[in-house]
Protein backbone atom coordinates (compact mmCIF):
# COMPACT_ATOMS: atom_id res chain seq x y z
CA UNK A 1 0.00 0.00 0.00
CA UNK A 2 1.28 3.55 -0.68
CA UNK A 3 2.94 5.31 2.26
CA UNK A 4 2.41 9.02 2.84
CA UNK A 5 5.24 10.91 4.48
CA UNK A 6 4.49 11.86 8.05
CA UNK A 7 3.46 15.44 8.63
CA UNK A 8 3.59 17.18 11.98
CA UNK A 9 -0.20 17.25 12.14
CA UNK A 10 -0.51 13.57 11.25
CA UNK A 11 -0.88 12.13 14.75
CA UNK A 12 -1.65 8.63 13.46
CA UNK A 13 1.79 8.13 11.94
CA UNK A 14 4.28 6.30 14.19
CA UNK A 15 6.69 8.62 15.88
CA UNK A 16 9.58 6.36 14.93
CA UNK A 17 9.02 6.75 11.16
CA UNK A 18 9.57 10.04 9.34
CA UNK A 19 8.37 8.81 5.97
CA UNK A 20 11.84 7.75 4.89
CA UNK A 21 13.79 6.37 7.85
CA UNK A 22 13.02 4.30 10.93
CA UNK A 23 14.36 5.50 14.26
CA UNK A 24 15.21 2.18 15.94
CA UNK A 25 15.52 3.62 19.45
CA UNK A 26 12.09 5.25 19.29
CA UNK A 27 10.63 2.07 17.81
CA UNK A 28 12.01 0.07 20.75
CA UNK A 29 10.60 2.53 23.26
CA UNK A 30 7.13 2.22 21.77
CA UNK A 31 7.39 -1.57 21.44
CA UNK A 32 8.53 -2.04 25.02
CA UNK A 33 5.77 0.24 26.33
CA UNK A 34 3.19 -2.14 24.86
CA UNK A 35 5.01 -5.41 25.52
CA UNK A 36 6.32 -7.01 28.74
CA UNK A 37 9.81 -8.10 27.86
CA UNK A 38 13.28 -7.83 29.37
CA UNK A 39 16.75 -8.86 28.24
CA UNK A 40 18.86 -10.47 30.97
CA UNK A 41 21.53 -13.16 31.23
CA UNK A 42 21.86 -13.27 27.46
CA UNK A 43 18.19 -13.94 26.64
CA UNK A 44 14.82 -12.25 26.24
CA UNK A 45 12.18 -13.11 28.85
CA UNK A 46 8.43 -12.48 28.74
CA UNK A 47 5.43 -13.59 30.85
CA UNK A 48 5.57 -16.78 28.76
CA UNK A 49 9.13 -17.47 29.88
CA UNK A 50 12.40 -17.38 27.99
CA UNK A 51 12.21 -16.58 24.28
CA UNK A 52 13.82 -19.71 22.83
CA UNK A 53 13.06 -18.78 19.21
CA UNK A 54 13.12 -15.13 18.16
CA UNK A 55 11.10 -15.80 14.97
CA UNK A 56 7.74 -14.84 16.59
CA UNK A 57 9.37 -11.69 17.98
CA UNK A 58 10.71 -10.86 14.54
CA UNK A 59 7.23 -11.46 13.18
CA UNK A 60 5.73 -8.93 15.59
CA UNK A 61 8.30 -6.35 14.57
CA UNK A 62 7.69 -7.07 10.90
CA UNK A 63 3.94 -6.50 11.29
CA UNK A 64 4.71 -3.00 12.53
CA UNK A 65 7.30 -2.25 9.85
CA UNK A 66 5.74 -3.73 6.74
CA UNK A 67 3.76 -0.58 5.94
CA UNK A 68 6.95 1.49 5.87
CA UNK A 69 8.66 2.10 2.53
CA UNK A 70 12.17 1.18 3.62
CA UNK A 71 14.78 -1.06 2.08
CA UNK A 72 16.05 -4.34 3.53
CA UNK A 73 13.49 -4.86 6.29
CA UNK A 74 15.11 -8.14 7.50
CA UNK A 75 18.34 -6.27 8.31
CA UNK A 76 16.34 -3.47 9.93
CA UNK A 77 14.58 -6.05 12.15
CA UNK A 78 17.97 -7.47 13.21
CA UNK A 79 19.19 -3.98 14.06
CA UNK A 80 16.04 -3.31 16.09
CA UNK A 81 16.56 -6.53 18.08
CA UNK A 82 20.12 -5.48 18.91
CA UNK A 83 18.89 -2.06 20.07
CA UNK A 84 16.13 -3.75 22.05
CA UNK A 85 18.71 -5.79 23.97
CA UNK A 86 20.10 -2.50 25.23
CA UNK A 87 16.74 -0.84 25.84
CA UNK A 88 15.26 -3.85 27.67
CA UNK A 89 18.41 -4.86 29.51
CA UNK A 90 18.34 -5.56 33.24
CA UNK A 91 21.46 -6.47 35.19
CA UNK A 92 20.28 -9.83 36.43
CA UNK A 93 17.17 -12.00 36.53
CA UNK A 94 17.55 -14.34 39.48
CA UNK A 95 15.64 -17.66 39.52
CA UNK A 96 12.68 -18.17 41.84
CA UNK A 97 13.09 -21.55 43.50
CA UNK A 98 9.89 -21.45 45.56
CA UNK A 99 7.34 -21.59 42.73
CA UNK A 100 6.40 -23.20 39.44
CA UNK A 101 5.01 -21.07 36.63
CA UNK A 102 2.33 -22.90 34.64
CA UNK A 103 0.20 -22.23 31.60
CA UNK A 104 -2.64 -20.73 33.67
CA UNK A 105 -0.81 -19.24 36.66
CA UNK A 106 1.81 -19.71 39.35
CA UNK A 107 1.90 -22.48 41.97
CA UNK A 108 4.07 -21.97 45.06
CA UNK A 109 5.64 -24.76 47.07
CA UNK A 110 3.20 -24.10 49.91
CA UNK A 111 0.36 -25.07 47.56
CA UNK A 112 -1.06 -21.58 46.98
CA UNK A 113 -2.00 -20.81 43.39
CA UNK A 114 -2.35 -17.45 41.61
CA UNK A 115 -4.15 -17.36 38.27
CA UNK A 116 -2.95 -15.41 35.26
CA UNK A 117 0.43 -14.45 33.85
CA UNK A 118 0.98 -10.85 34.92
CA UNK A 119 4.76 -10.94 35.45
CA UNK A 120 7.83 -11.77 33.43
CA UNK A 121 9.24 -15.20 34.35
CA UNK A 122 12.34 -17.24 33.57
CA UNK A 123 10.40 -20.36 32.60
CA UNK A 124 6.81 -21.44 32.21
CA UNK A 125 5.65 -25.01 31.78
CA UNK A 126 3.15 -25.74 28.98
CA UNK A 127 0.82 -27.46 31.48
CA UNK A 128 -2.20 -26.02 33.24
CA UNK A 129 -2.67 -26.42 36.99
CA UNK A 130 -5.86 -28.42 37.56
CA UNK A 131 -6.09 -29.51 41.20
CA UNK A 132 -8.98 -31.80 40.28
CA UNK A 133 -7.15 -33.46 37.36
CA UNK A 134 -7.66 -37.25 37.39
CA UNK A 135 -4.87 -39.49 38.60
CA UNK A 136 -2.48 -40.50 35.77
CA UNK A 137 -3.51 -44.15 35.72
CA UNK A 138 -1.51 -45.19 32.65
CA UNK A 139 1.60 -43.39 33.89
CA UNK A 140 1.46 -45.01 37.33
CA UNK A 141 0.79 -48.43 35.81
CA UNK A 142 3.75 -47.97 33.47
CA UNK A 143 6.07 -47.06 36.36
CA UNK A 144 4.82 -50.01 38.40
CA UNK A 145 5.87 -52.32 35.59
CA UNK A 146 9.19 -50.57 35.01
CA UNK A 147 10.59 -49.88 38.50
CA UNK A 148 10.56 -51.56 41.87
CA UNK A 149 7.85 -50.14 44.11
CA UNK A 150 10.24 -48.67 46.67
CA UNK A 151 12.13 -46.76 43.93
CA UNK A 152 9.13 -44.96 42.43
CA UNK A 153 9.08 -42.24 45.15
CA UNK A 154 12.71 -41.43 44.26
CA UNK A 155 11.77 -40.83 40.63
CA UNK A 156 8.71 -38.84 41.73
CA UNK A 157 10.89 -36.57 43.84
CA UNK A 158 13.51 -36.15 41.12
CA UNK A 159 10.96 -35.13 38.49
CA UNK A 160 9.41 -32.76 41.02
CA UNK A 161 12.87 -31.43 41.85
CA UNK A 162 13.33 -30.63 38.16
CA UNK A 163 10.27 -28.34 38.18
CA UNK A 164 12.09 -25.56 40.01
CA UNK A 165 15.37 -23.74 39.26
CA UNK A 166 17.30 -25.06 42.25
CA UNK A 167 20.23 -27.42 42.83
CA UNK A 168 19.66 -27.91 46.54
CA UNK A 169 19.24 -31.65 46.04
CA UNK A 170 22.78 -32.02 44.63
CA UNK A 171 21.83 -35.14 42.68
CA UNK A 172 21.60 -36.44 39.14
CA UNK A 173 19.75 -39.62 38.17
CA UNK A 174 20.66 -42.68 36.10
CA UNK A 175 17.97 -45.24 35.25
CA UNK A 176 19.69 -48.47 34.24
CA UNK A 177 18.33 -51.56 32.52
CA UNK A 178 19.31 -54.27 30.07
CA UNK A 179 17.33 -52.75 27.22
CA UNK A 180 13.78 -53.07 25.98
CA UNK A 181 12.12 -52.26 29.31
CA UNK A 182 10.65 -49.00 27.99
CA UNK A 183 12.56 -46.61 30.24
CA UNK A 184 13.01 -44.09 27.41
CA UNK A 185 9.23 -43.56 27.44
CA UNK A 186 9.85 -41.45 30.54
CA UNK A 187 11.79 -38.93 28.45
CA UNK A 188 8.95 -38.63 25.93
CA UNK A 189 6.43 -37.88 28.69
CA UNK A 190 8.74 -35.38 30.37
CA UNK A 191 9.05 -33.56 27.04
CA UNK A 192 5.31 -32.86 27.20
CA UNK A 193 5.58 -31.74 30.83
CA UNK A 194 8.58 -29.42 30.47
CA UNK A 195 8.27 -28.24 26.86
CA UNK A 196 11.12 -25.94 25.83
CA UNK A 197 12.47 -26.09 29.40
CA UNK A 198 13.84 -29.58 28.68
CA UNK A 199 16.71 -30.43 26.37
CA UNK A 200 18.03 -33.68 24.94
CA UNK A 201 21.74 -33.91 25.64
CA UNK A 202 24.71 -36.16 26.29
CA UNK A 203 26.49 -36.65 29.60
CA UNK A 204 29.59 -37.63 27.65
CA UNK A 205 29.52 -34.43 25.62
CA UNK A 206 29.07 -32.34 28.75
CA UNK A 207 32.14 -33.98 30.30
CA UNK A 208 34.33 -33.49 27.22
CA UNK A 209 33.23 -30.19 25.70
CA UNK A 210 33.73 -27.04 27.72
CA UNK A 211 31.10 -25.24 25.62
CA UNK A 212 28.35 -27.82 26.30
CA UNK A 213 27.39 -26.40 29.69
CA UNK A 214 26.39 -23.06 28.15
CA UNK A 215 23.83 -24.94 26.01
CA UNK A 216 22.05 -25.88 29.25
CA UNK A 217 21.79 -22.32 30.54
CA UNK A 218 18.16 -21.51 31.53
CA UNK A 219 17.17 -25.21 31.04
CA UNK A 220 15.40 -27.09 33.85
CA UNK A 221 16.10 -30.65 32.72
CA UNK A 222 18.63 -32.34 30.42
CA UNK A 223 17.79 -35.90 29.34
CA UNK A 224 20.39 -38.29 27.94
CA UNK A 225 18.20 -40.90 26.30
CA UNK A 226 21.02 -43.37 25.59
CA UNK A 227 24.04 -42.66 27.77
CA UNK A 228 27.37 -43.76 26.32
CA UNK A 229 29.08 -46.63 28.11
CA UNK A 230 32.59 -45.16 27.96
CA UNK A 231 33.98 -43.92 31.27
CA UNK A 232 34.21 -40.14 31.54
CA UNK A 233 37.76 -38.85 31.12
CA UNK A 234 36.95 -35.87 33.32
CA UNK A 235 34.04 -35.21 35.65
CA UNK A 236 34.44 -31.62 36.77
CA UNK A 237 31.99 -30.19 34.20
CA UNK A 238 29.30 -32.73 35.13
CA UNK A 239 29.83 -32.23 38.87
CA UNK A 240 29.69 -28.46 38.50
CA UNK A 241 26.23 -28.71 36.91
CA UNK A 242 24.90 -31.05 39.61
CA UNK A 243 26.23 -29.00 42.51
CA UNK A 244 25.97 -25.39 41.26
CA UNK A 245 24.40 -23.21 43.94
CA UNK A 246 24.59 -19.96 42.00
CA UNK A 247 26.24 -18.64 38.89
CA UNK A 248 29.06 -20.60 37.29
CA UNK A 249 31.60 -19.84 34.59
CA UNK A 250 30.21 -20.60 31.12
CA UNK A 251 31.82 -20.44 27.70
CA UNK A 252 30.51 -20.13 24.17
CA UNK A 253 32.61 -20.50 21.05
CA UNK A 254 34.31 -17.30 20.05
CA UNK A 255 33.07 -15.38 23.08
CA UNK A 256 34.48 -14.31 26.40
CA UNK A 257 33.51 -16.57 29.29
CA UNK A 258 30.83 -15.20 31.61
CA UNK A 259 28.95 -15.99 34.80
CA UNK A 260 25.56 -17.60 34.21
CA UNK A 261 22.83 -19.31 36.21
CA UNK A 262 22.91 -23.10 35.96
CA UNK A 263 20.15 -25.30 37.36
CA UNK A 264 19.73 -28.03 34.73
CA UNK A 265 19.05 -31.40 36.32
CA UNK A 266 20.68 -34.39 34.58
CA UNK A 267 18.66 -37.54 33.88
CA UNK A 268 20.20 -40.42 31.92
CA UNK A 269 18.87 -43.73 30.64
CA UNK A 270 21.48 -46.42 30.14
CA UNK A 271 22.30 -50.09 29.86
CA UNK A 272 25.30 -49.60 32.16
CA UNK A 273 26.80 -47.43 34.84
CA UNK A 274 28.12 -43.90 34.74
CA UNK A 275 31.82 -44.37 35.43
CA UNK A 276 34.84 -42.08 35.62
CA UNK A 277 38.17 -42.97 34.07
CA UNK A 278 40.25 -41.09 36.64
CA UNK A 279 37.92 -39.60 39.24
CA UNK A 280 37.49 -42.12 42.03
CA UNK A 281 36.35 -39.63 44.63
CA UNK A 282 33.33 -40.45 46.73
CA UNK A 283 31.76 -37.15 45.67
CA UNK A 284 31.32 -38.22 42.04
CA UNK A 285 29.32 -41.32 43.00
CA UNK A 286 27.55 -39.79 45.97
CA UNK A 287 25.78 -37.41 43.61
CA UNK A 288 24.20 -40.22 41.57
CA UNK A 289 20.77 -41.66 42.16
CA UNK A 290 20.94 -45.03 40.39
CA UNK A 291 17.64 -46.82 39.75
CA UNK A 292 17.52 -50.26 38.17
CA UNK A 293 14.56 -51.43 36.11
CA UNK A 294 12.71 -54.70 36.42
CA UNK A 295 13.34 -57.39 33.86
CA UNK A 296 11.08 -57.17 30.84
CA UNK A 297 8.42 -59.90 31.19
CA UNK A 298 8.67 -62.63 28.56
CA UNK A 299 5.98 -62.33 25.94
CA UNK A 300 5.05 -58.75 26.84
CA UNK A 301 3.42 -56.94 23.92
CA UNK A 302 4.40 -53.26 23.90
CA UNK A 303 1.89 -50.55 23.04
CA UNK A 304 3.42 -48.28 20.35
CA UNK A 305 1.04 -45.49 21.39
CA UNK A 306 1.79 -45.69 25.11
CA UNK A 307 3.80 -42.46 25.21
CA UNK A 308 1.02 -40.49 23.55
CA UNK A 309 -1.56 -41.95 25.92
CA UNK A 310 0.56 -41.00 28.92
CA UNK A 311 1.09 -37.47 27.54
CA UNK A 312 -2.69 -37.06 27.64
CA UNK A 313 -2.41 -37.44 31.43
CA UNK A 314 0.19 -34.67 31.74
CA UNK A 315 -1.90 -32.49 34.10
CA UNK A 316 -2.27 -35.42 36.49
CA UNK A 317 1.43 -36.27 36.08
CA UNK A 318 2.28 -32.71 37.08
CA UNK A 319 0.26 -33.05 40.30
CA UNK A 320 2.06 -36.33 41.02
CA UNK A 321 5.47 -34.70 40.42
CA UNK A 322 4.57 -31.64 42.50
CA UNK A 323 3.65 -33.93 45.37
CA UNK A 324 7.15 -35.39 45.11
CA UNK A 325 8.66 -31.89 45.12
CA UNK A 326 6.76 -30.92 48.25
CA UNK A 327 7.89 -34.11 50.00
CA UNK A 328 11.49 -33.46 48.96
CA UNK A 329 11.37 -29.85 50.17
CA UNK A 330 9.82 -30.92 53.48
CA UNK A 331 12.72 -33.35 53.90
CA UNK A 332 15.26 -30.54 53.35
CA UNK A 333 15.93 -31.76 49.79
CA UNK A 334 17.16 -35.16 50.93
CA UNK A 335 15.89 -37.78 48.50
CA UNK A 336 14.00 -40.89 49.51
CA UNK A 337 16.35 -43.78 48.76
CA UNK A 338 15.61 -47.46 49.06
CA UNK A 339 18.30 -49.87 50.17
CA UNK A 340 18.46 -51.03 46.55
CA UNK A 341 19.28 -47.51 45.38
CA UNK A 342 22.01 -47.14 47.99
CA UNK A 343 23.41 -50.56 47.08
CA UNK A 344 23.36 -49.61 43.40
CA UNK A 345 25.45 -46.53 44.08
CA UNK A 346 27.93 -48.51 46.18
CA UNK A 347 28.19 -51.17 43.46
CA UNK A 348 28.92 -48.54 40.81
CA UNK A 349 31.62 -47.04 43.01
CA UNK A 350 33.22 -50.42 43.70
CA UNK A 351 33.12 -51.47 40.06
CA UNK A 352 35.23 -48.45 39.20
CA UNK A 353 37.60 -48.75 42.17
CA UNK A 354 38.93 -52.10 43.34
CA UNK A 355 40.71 -50.40 46.27
CA UNK A 356 37.59 -50.96 48.39
CA UNK A 357 37.69 -54.72 47.79
CA UNK A 358 41.41 -54.76 48.52
CA UNK A 359 41.01 -52.96 51.85
CA UNK A 360 38.30 -55.45 52.81
CA UNK A 361 40.22 -58.51 51.58
CA UNK A 362 41.66 -61.25 53.77
CA UNK A 363 45.15 -62.68 53.77
CA UNK A 364 46.92 -59.55 52.51
CA UNK A 365 46.36 -56.82 55.10
CA UNK A 366 44.55 -56.45 58.40
CA UNK A 367 42.87 -53.30 59.71
CA UNK A 368 44.41 -52.90 63.16
CA UNK A 369 44.55 -49.65 65.12
CA UNK A 370 48.07 -49.96 66.55
CA UNK A 371 49.79 -51.00 63.32
CA UNK A 372 51.44 -48.98 60.56
CA UNK A 373 52.48 -49.42 56.95
CA UNK A 374 54.27 -47.21 54.46
CA UNK A 375 52.43 -46.04 51.35
CA UNK A 376 55.00 -47.84 49.20
CA UNK A 377 54.58 -51.18 50.95
CA UNK A 378 50.80 -50.91 50.89
CA UNK A 379 50.83 -50.26 47.16
CA UNK A 380 53.08 -53.26 46.46
CA UNK A 381 50.77 -55.53 48.46
CA UNK A 382 47.85 -54.09 46.51
CA UNK A 383 49.61 -54.91 43.22
CA UNK A 384 50.17 -58.46 44.45
CA UNK A 385 46.48 -58.72 45.33
CA UNK A 386 45.49 -57.46 41.87
CA UNK A 387 47.77 -59.94 40.06
CA UNK A 388 46.56 -62.89 42.10
CA UNK A 389 42.93 -61.87 41.50
CA UNK A 390 43.46 -61.11 37.80
CA UNK A 391 42.60 -57.43 38.24
CA UNK A 392 44.14 -54.30 36.78
CA UNK A 393 45.85 -52.20 39.44
CA UNK A 394 45.43 -48.45 39.63
CA UNK A 395 48.42 -46.18 39.21
CA UNK A 396 50.32 -45.36 42.40
CA UNK A 397 48.92 -41.89 42.73
CA UNK A 398 45.33 -42.95 42.05
CA UNK A 399 45.64 -45.74 44.60
CA UNK A 400 47.03 -43.47 47.32
CA UNK A 401 44.45 -40.76 46.65
CA UNK A 402 41.66 -43.31 46.86
CA UNK A 403 42.86 -44.72 50.19
CA UNK A 404 43.37 -41.22 51.60
CA UNK A 405 39.89 -40.15 50.46
CA UNK A 406 38.35 -43.10 52.32
CA UNK A 407 40.62 -43.19 55.39
CA UNK A 408 37.82 -42.19 57.76
CA UNK A 409 35.66 -45.05 56.50
CA UNK A 410 38.34 -47.57 57.46
CA UNK A 411 39.62 -45.74 60.58
CA UNK A 412 42.99 -44.97 59.01
CA UNK A 413 45.27 -41.98 59.43
CA UNK A 414 47.54 -40.78 56.65
CA UNK A 415 50.71 -39.06 57.87
CA UNK A 416 54.49 -38.77 57.38
CA UNK A 417 55.41 -40.35 60.74
CA UNK A 418 55.67 -43.96 59.55
CA UNK A 419 59.03 -45.66 59.99
CA UNK A 420 59.97 -48.01 57.16
CA UNK A 421 62.20 -51.10 57.33
CA UNK A 422 65.29 -48.98 56.74
CA UNK A 423 64.47 -46.85 59.77
CA UNK A 424 63.55 -43.76 57.77
CA UNK A 425 60.42 -41.70 58.34
CA UNK A 426 58.08 -41.86 55.34
CA UNK A 427 54.46 -41.28 54.38
CA UNK A 428 52.04 -44.05 55.21
CA UNK A 429 49.06 -45.11 57.27
CA UNK A 430 48.23 -45.81 60.88
CA UNK A 431 45.65 -48.59 61.20
CA UNK A 432 46.90 -51.21 58.72
CA UNK A 433 49.01 -54.31 59.34
CA UNK A 434 50.75 -56.13 56.48
CA UNK A 435 50.04 -59.86 56.41
CA UNK A 436 51.48 -60.65 52.98
CA UNK A 437 54.53 -58.67 51.92
CA UNK A 438 56.34 -58.81 48.56
CA UNK A 439 60.05 -59.66 48.57
CA UNK A 440 61.51 -56.21 48.00
CA UNK A 441 64.88 -54.93 49.22
CA UNK A 442 65.31 -57.90 51.52
CA UNK A 443 61.95 -57.49 53.25
CA UNK A 444 60.86 -60.85 54.59
CA UNK A 445 57.46 -62.30 53.80
CA UNK A 446 54.94 -62.38 56.57
CA UNK A 447 53.09 -65.16 54.77
CA UNK A 448 53.78 -67.67 52.06
CA UNK A 449 53.26 -65.08 49.31
CA UNK A 450 56.46 -64.29 47.39
CA UNK A 451 55.15 -61.85 44.81
CA UNK A 452 57.76 -59.59 43.21
CA UNK A 453 56.47 -56.56 41.25
CA UNK A 454 57.38 -56.39 37.57
CA UNK A 455 59.52 -53.30 37.95
CA UNK A 456 61.73 -55.17 40.46
CA UNK A 457 62.25 -58.28 38.35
Amino acid sequence: MPVTKRKSADLDAPIWFDGTNINEALFCDEFLNSRKIIFANGAFFTPDGRVTDDLPLRGEIYEKLKCCAVNNIPRKITNILEVMKLAAHVEDFAPEADRVHLANGTLKLDGSFTEGRPTIVRSRLPVAYRPDAPAPVRWLSFLDGLLYTEDIPTLQEFIGYSLIPSNKGQRMMVIKGNGGEGKSQIGAVLGALFGSNMKDGSIGKISENRFARADLEHILLCVDDDMRMEALRQTNYVKSIVTAQGKIDLERKGKQSYQGWMFARLLAFSNGDLQALYDRSDGFYRRQLVLTTKEKPAGRVDDPDLAEKMKAEVEGIFLWAFEGLQRLAANNFKFTESQRTRDNREAVKRDNNNVFDFLESEGYIRLKADCTISSKDLYEIYRMWCEENNLTPLKRRSFSESVIANQSKYNLEYCNKITNAAGRRVWGFFGIEAIARPNINGFSDVSEHTYVPEDWR
